[in-house]
Order: structure tokens, then sequence, then C-alpha cells
């Protein structure tokens, strides 16, 4: 993991993905020293100390113990290779025929990380967490998962930084920091709707999803001049727009990405045998409603 936001001088946090490569005018939230943009090739796109790195964020890169919003990015669930592999040929052969697992092909980590649960007579079958790794999650319930962790984890960052103010520990702007970088993250996935589109290009259907801040109609525009560089009779069509629901993108992409269908050097486009099951798994997510705390994200413009 990386560093991903930094200040800049008005006082707002600003993501990696928001400044061009090269040294900014941004600084750390840990130590307030200047930053670089580093968006190579090889590396993921993050934050570099312009002149020697602080010791809270070199402490972070080695542990990985950045704040990051929970079942967000990555959906293995910390399985390793060989066990995520395992667990898809479970998956395959047994739950997803309806057959229940019998005990002794169960790894008890699975059981301990919550991925599995005894069905009583000496089987087991896939819980809603341990589907997500699989991508047999549908949309509806990976948000029932997810969302009770992110705010959980708002929660604990919160209380780790009450605890430090309270106790008058030195470790305060450190907390507080790590408490804000969350804070802006979550921002972002509630912020950015997420929408599906129909595109009909020169005889051929394919689909897309994404998310966005703007109105559907500019992100449209832009689909349209995208897909244009590939093809010539091009028509866009909006099947679908769910306000805040910025979190379901990556997962929607982990689930469906047997059907990816990629244009260039475009990747978020998709082919698929049966839309229709497709978007019934995107129509089945009612409408979200805010939380207090959500709210709060939003309304906090990522300050620092």
């Amino acid at each position: 993991m990386w560093l991903k936001f930094g200040v800049a001088p008005d006082g707002n946090l600003a993501s990696i993905d928001e400044v061009v490569r090269g040294k900014t005018n941004l600084a750390c939230l840990y130590c307030g020293g200047g930053l670089t943009a580093k968006k190579g090739s090889v590396k993921e796109h993050h934050f570099a100390h312009t002149e020697e790195t602080c010791k809270p964020v070199s402490q972070r890169i080695k542990t990985k113990a950045f704040p990051a919003l929970p079942l967000y990015e990555h959906f293995n669930i910390e399985l390793k290779g060989e066990e995520l592999e395992q667990l898809k040929v479970l998956w395959k052969e047994y739950s997803a025929q309806n057959y229940a697992i019998p005990k002794d092909l169960v790894n008890f980590r699975w059981e301990l990380k919550g991925l599995l649960e005894s069905s009583g007579d000496r089987s087991y079958q896939f819980t809603h967490l341990g589907k997500i790794p699989v991508g047999a999650l549908p949309l509806a319930l990976f948000n029932k998962v997810q969302e009770p962790l992110l705010l959980s984890e708002q929660a604990s960052l919160e209380g780790s930084v009450e605890i430090a103010l309270s106790a008058g520990l030195s470790c305060l702007e450190e907390r507080r920091a790590d408490l804000l970088i969350y804070r802006a993250q979550l921002r972002r996935i509630l912020v950015n709707s997420l929408y599906f589109l129909e595109i009909k290009a020169d005889g051929h259907c394919f689909y897309k999803i994404g998310i966005t801040t703007r109105s559907s109609e500019e992100r449209i525009a832009e689909v349209q001049r995208d897909v244009r560089a590939h093809y010539s009779d091009v028509v866009v069509n909006l099947l679908g727009l769910w306000e805040y629901r910025g979190n379901v993108e990556l997962y929607f992409k982990h689930r469906y990405k047997a059907f990816n269908y990629r244009i260039g050097t475009l990747t978020e486009y998709f082919v698929f045998p049966n839309v229709k099951a497709v978007l019934q798994d995107l129509y089945e997510m009612k409408p979200k409603m805010l939380s207090d705390v959500e709210v709060d994200a939003i309304a906090s413009g990522g300050h620092w």
C-alpha cells in the first residue's frame, strides 16, 4: 500500500488521481513534508516524499497499514493464492451446483475467517462473505456485507483518535491523519454515482460500468468520443444510474471479469450472453439511504 493523499495549500485533501506526475505543492498529512506524484507504469500510482520519507509513512508502507476501505479494492479476504484457488474449486464443484461441501475438504482458516459455515450435518456452505472472493455474491448482498464494515472501520479510527487525545499520546497527529485519509476515501465513493451503459457500435453491442460525479449526459458524451476512436457508428444508452454507489464499481468488475471486453486500451467494457441477469443484479440494489456518518463524510469536503 502507498500514500494516496496529500494536503493542498487551501487545506483540502487531494488524491493521487487528481494531480499530474512530478513535484507537487502538496504536503504529507503525517509530517508536512513536500510530496512528489509517482505515476509510472510499473508501481501503483502514489505520493513519495520529495525529500526524506518520514517515519510514519515508511512504517505504513512496510506493514501495508495505511487506512483502506474494507472490501473495496481487494476481494480475496487476505487469502493466499493457493487457498483462493482451492476455494474457487469448492465453489465450482459444490456450491455452484447446490451441493453441500464435505467437512474433510474445508480448511479451518476459511471457517475462522467466516467464509464457510457448518450446515449441521458434517458439511459446510459458503457464507455471504465467502462468496465475495469467488465473485458469487449478488450486488445487493455485497452492499449489506460491506456497508457495516465501512462504518465500523471509521468508528474504530475515530475511537483511536479519541484515546490519543484524552491520554495526551504523541501519536495523536498520526492517528488523526489516518482518520482523515479514511474519510477522504469514504467520501470519494459516496459522492460518485454508478452508471451502466449500453453501447451499440457498427453492429456490435457491449456494455460499460463506471462511476461519475458529473451528469450522465457529460459522461455519455465522453464514452461516445472514446468508442468512436474504434468504431464509426456509435449509440450510447443509459440503462441505470445509482446515486452514492461508487463502492460497487470494482466489485462489479471482479464479479463479471469473465465477460470483460477490451477495446484498445479501454477496459471497463463487457459483453454478456445474458444481460437481463446482469440488469436484475443491478436493479435489485435498493436506493442508498445515507447515514448521519456518511452525510458528515460528504459534507467534510476532505478538509484537513
